[in-house]
C-alpha cells in the first residue's frame, strides 16, 4: 500500500535556485535515512552532484529559450510511502526508479532515495524540471496528484503489493466538506422515487408515470421519458440513469421478465489468499487473549482446509515433491531477479557515465579557462558549477579507470538493450514471485499441521501410558 505526495520547489522566499536545491537534496540523502547512502539511485545524473547539474541545465535552458521566471519551479518532490511489512527497502527503491520512469518518460534527470529511518519505508524521489534536451520544462497539470496516485497504484498492483482503495485527499471536495449531510444528486433523487415507485408494483408503463407524477414529477414524452421535479431546472432522461432504469430495462421489469434491483455501489474485494497459520501458543502467550485465540483457531482451520485443497488441486500430496517444486520455484525467481539487479545496475553506470561525458564536454572550455587564468579564485567563484561538474566527471572516469572514453551513441544503445531486456524479464519475474511466495507459504503451512499432528499424536502416547 503507497501513499504519495508531490510537491513543487520554488525559488522565491528568500532563497535562490542553488540553495532551494542543494537544501532538499541534501535532507533526501541524508545517510543516516537512507543506509549510509546505499539506498540512493539516479538517473541521468550523479546525486553526488544533483544540485550542481540541476543549476547547469537550467543556465542551459535560459540560454536556448531566452525564458526566465520570478518564482521558478526548479524541481519536484515526490513522496512514496509504503505500508510497514509490505515492501523491503530495496525493493521499495527499485519501484521508485520504475516509477519515475514510466512517469516522466525519460525526459527529466532524478534521483531516488529510500528512507528507513521511519516505521514504514518511504521514497523521497526530486526529479529537475527542466528536460534533459534543455529547451521545455515538466508542467505540473490538471490532475497529476490522481495521475500520480494511479500510476503507483498500478506498479504496487503489479508488484505484488497492497494498495489504499479509497485515499483520503490532501483538500476536500465540496460534499466530503459537507460530510454525512451531503445532498445526494438529482439522479440519485430520482432513482430513489423510481425505486419507492415500484414497489407498489405498478401495472404498466403508465401507472408507473402516474406514481412519479402523483410525486410531483413533471413528465414530458417523446422519443426519450424525460422527469422534471419540484426544484430541478431541466429535465432528467431515464436513459441517463443507468442500468436498470432506461425505459427498456423498467418495461422488462414490469412485464414480468425479470426484477427491479435498486442501484448500488459497486464492491470489489480481493481474491482471497492462502496465508500463513498463526502460531496459537506464542501468540497466547504474549497476552493475546482468550478471544484472539478463539478468533485465531478459526482462521487456522481455514488456511488449513485451503492448504489441503491447493495440494489435492496440484497434485502435490507428496511432501518431497512439493519441497521439490518450492525449491524450483525459489530457484528460479532469485535468476530471474539476478539478471534484473545486474541489468538495473549497468543502467545506473550507463546513465551516471553518459551524463559525465556529457558534462565533461560543456564545461571543457570552461575548465580550460580556469586552468590558463592560473586558478584564479575570482574564476572559480564566477564559475564554480562548471568547475564541480567538470571535476565530478574526472573523478567518475579516473574511478572507473577509464583511459578512453565510449561514445555517448553506444552507450544509450547499450542502454536500449538491457530496458527491453529487464522489460520483457519482469513479468515472468513477478509469475514466479508470486509462484515462489505461494509455495514458501504451503510448505510452511504443511510443516506446521505435520508438526501440530506430531505433537498431538506424541501426547495421546504419553497419556494412554
Amino acid at each position: 500500500m503507497a501513499t504519495t505526495r508531490i510537491m513543487p520547489l520554488h525559488t522565491g522566499k528568500g532563497r535562490d535556485a542553488g540553495t532551494a536545491i542543494s537544501d532538499i537534496i541534501d535532507y533526501v540523502k541524508n545517510p543516516e535515512k537512507t543506509d549510509g547512502g546505499r539506498l540512493i539511485t539516479s538517473y541521468q545524473c550523479d546525486s553526488r552532484t544533483a544540485d550542481a547539474e540541476f543549476l547547469f541545465s537550467k543556465r542551459q535552458y535560459k540560454t536556448i529559450t531566452g525564458r526566465t521566471q520570478e518564482s521558478d519551479v526548479i524541481a519536484y518532490h515526490f513522496r512514496q510511502s509504503f505500508q510497514p511489512g509490505d515492501v523491503t527497502p530495496e525493493e521499495a527503491n527499485r519501484i521508485g526508479q520504475e516509477f519515475a520512469h514510466r512517469f516522466l518518460k525519460d525526459g527529466n534527470a532524478f534521483i531516488v532515495c529510500t528512507h528507513i529511518d521511519k516505521h514504514h519505508v518511504h521514497n523521497h524521489i526530486i526529479w529537475n524540471s527542466t528536460a534533459l534536451s534543455c529547451d521545455r520544462k515538466f508542467r505540473n497539470f490538471w490532475g497529476s496528484t490522481k495521475a500520480i496516485q494511479r500510476l503507483s497504484d498500478t506498479i504496487c498492483i503489479e508488484h505484488g503489493l497492497s494498495v489504499i482503495e479509497n485515499p483520503k485527499r490532501h483538500g476536500k471536495n465540496y460534499n466530503k466538506w459537507l460530510g454525512d449531510k451531503a445532498e445526494p444528486t438529482r439522479r440519485d433523487v430520482l432513482r430513489t422515487a423510481i425505486d419507492a415507485a415500484m414497489e407498489q408494483k405498478p401495472a404498466d408503463l403508465a401507472a408507473l408515470l402516474k406514481l412519479l407524477a402523483d410525486d410531483g414529477y413533471e413528465i414530458k414524452r417523446g422519443k426519450n421519458i424525460a422527469l422534471k421535479g419540484k426544484n430541478q431546472a431541466r429535465f432528467i432522461r431515464l436513459s441517463s440513469l443507468g442500468v436498470g432504469y432506461a425505459e427498456a430495462d423498467l418495461l422488462a421489469v414490469l412485464a414480468g421478465g425479470k426484477s427491479h434491483a435498486p442501484r448500488k455501489k459497486a464492491v470489489v474485494s480481493a481474491p482471497e489468499k492462502i496465508s500463513l497459520i498463526i502460531e496459537l501458543d506464542a501468540k497466547f502467550r504474549a497476552a493475546k487473549g482468550a478471544g484472539y485465540q478463539q478468533w485465531a483457531s478459526v482462521f487456522n482451520a481455514k488456511q488449513m482446509s485451503q492448504t489441503m485443497n491447493y495440494l489435492r488441486e496440484s497434485k502435490l500430496l507428496d511432501y518431497a515433491e512439493l519441497k521439490e517444486k518450492t525449491a524450483a520455484a525459489t530457484a528460479r525467481f532469485n535468476t530471474l531477479s539476478s539478471q534484473i539487479k545486474a541489468a538495473e545496475s549497468r543502467m545506473a553506470e550507463i546513465a551516471v557515465l553518459k551524463t559525465q561525458i556529457i558534462n565533461y564536454a560543456k564545461t571543457r572550455a570552461v575548465f580550460d579557462g580556469y586552468k590558463a587564468c592560473g586558478y584564479s579564485r575570482k574564476y572559480l567563484a564566477e564559475h564554480e558549477s562548471d568547475i564541480l561538474l567538470h571535476r565530478a566527471a574526472k573523478k567518475t572516469f579516473n574511478d572507473l579507470g577509464l583511459k578512453k572514453l565510449p561514445a555517448v551513441k553506444s552507450l544509450q544503445e547499450e542502454y536500449a538493450k538491457l530496458l527491453a531486456e529487464k522489460k520483457a524479464d519482469y513479468p515472468e519475474y513477478r509469475q514466479a514471485r508470486d509462484e515462489m511466495r505461494e509455495l514458501l507459504t504451503i510448505q510452511s503451512n504443511v510443516d506446521r499441521i505435520l508438526g501440530t499432528n506430531a505433537r498431538e499424536a506424541e501426547k495421546e502416547k504419553g497419556q494412554e501410558i
